[in-house]
């Protein structure tokens, strides 16, 4: 005989079956290491885990019902809804699907770094609410800064060497060498010429070791700071390179965070070294501006420009630039010029103007 299909599961047995998986659901989120937020089309918080509680130090009844802005520093909190807005207006994704790294702010006030992911879902009932994944980024951060502090200290030892040993021993090699030829100049010696010409060899050594324990020590903290560096990068890449480099500005750039300081001028370091190097530019161009609560760096050569997958980010001078940026919570593009060469941005919000 046939067997008997299965009888059909009861209303009650759907409903547990439903129940069972809805709390499986809530267990995973309330239990997930990140924080979990859902909020609705008009940026309204409506759920958020117990991990959220953990980082930003409220309790999900002091944020539910809330704007999201709450959990980010200005200017981002007052351009969130805008954003937002814009997107359901015209499709156009800034972060959704992609995840970047952003600044949030717990409710003692404090803004730390957070990597953030947002998923996009529309209910059975047509209702659209949005899901943001939050990493705390802050322990991570604070060692990749150690590491960069050592490496920038490892360096300006290496750049005061130089600057002490190496230079002053070419130094004294250049007076002896000085000497020599002007002895054999005196006696008529026909090695004087190219004693002469060793001479220069010599002199040129010695400015060249100068301008590279510069560049491994800048000096950001004088009166000058960044401006004054990014200047003396302009001279002796054109010094030493032998083409046109100069440093812009539309109006100072003045900045009392040295360690920001010292990171924007590491990128403008690099970026002018591929130009010359990689992209045998003529001409490089440096410029520094304050646009829209930002501080943005600029360099443009007139190269024959970089490839697509170095574009990208697989080389390793620029994902140190873009590491550099992330650090300073801001972005780094790198795209083709229409007249030819290639033009590296970095953008980092501005610390507060000085008094």
């Amino acid at each position: 005989m046939p067997k008997k299909p299965p009888a059909a599961p009861s209303i009650a047995e759907l409903q547990a079956a439903l129940q069972a998986s809805e709390q499986r659901a809530a267990a995973i989120v309330e239990t997930a290491v990140n924080a979990i937020i859902t909020i609705d089309e008009n940026c309204i918080i409506e759920t958020a885990n117990s991990a959220t509680e953990r980082m930003f130090g409220y309790k999900r009844e002091e944020i539910t019902g809330c704007n999201i802005s709450m959990l980010m520093p200005q200017p981002y909190r007052d351009r969130h809804d805008g954003y937002v807005r814009n997107y359901l207006s015209t499709g156009v994704r800034r972060i959704i699907g992609i995840g970047r790294e952003v600044l949030a702010q717990r409710k003692d006030g404090s803004v730390f770094p957070i990597d953030l992911s947002v998923g996009e879902a529309v209910l059975p009932s047509g209702r659209r609410i949005f899901t943001g994944v939050i990493r705390d980024l802050t322990e991570r951060r604070a060692l990749e800064e150690k590491i960069l502090h050592i490496s920038e200290e490892e360096q300006a030892r290496i750049g005061q060497d130089i600057h002490d040993d190496l230079c002053q021993q070419l130094a004294a090699i250049g007076c002896l060498a000085k000497v020599a030829q002007k002895n054999l100049s005196k006696a008529g010696s026909p090695e004087a010429q190219n004693l002469e010409e060793i001479v220069k060899l010599i002199s040129k050594a010695n400015t060249r070791a100068r301008e590279t324990s510069r560049g491994l020590m800048p000096v950001v903290l004088d009166a000058g700071g960044l401006m004054a560096a990014l200047k003396e990068l302009a001279d002796s890449t054109a010094r030493a390179f032998e083409i046109i480099c100069e440093f812009r500005f539309d109006n100072p750039v003045q900045m009392k965070d040295t360690q920001m300081a010292v990171q924007l001028f590491r990128i403008a370091q690099e970026a002018v070294s591929n130009a010359v190097k990689h992209s045998q530019a003529k001409r490089v161009d440096i410029h520094l501006a304050r646009q829209s609560g930002n501080i943005v760096l600029t360099v443009r050569d007139n190269g024959i420009g970089i490839p697509d997958s170095a574009a990208k980010g697989t080389g390793m001078g620029l994902l140190t630039m873009s590491h550099r940026a992330q650090m300073m919570s801001g972005t780094l593009t790198v795209s083709p010029r229409r007249s030819g060469g290639t033009q590296v941005t970095c953008s980092v919000p501005a610390p507060a103007k000085n008094p």
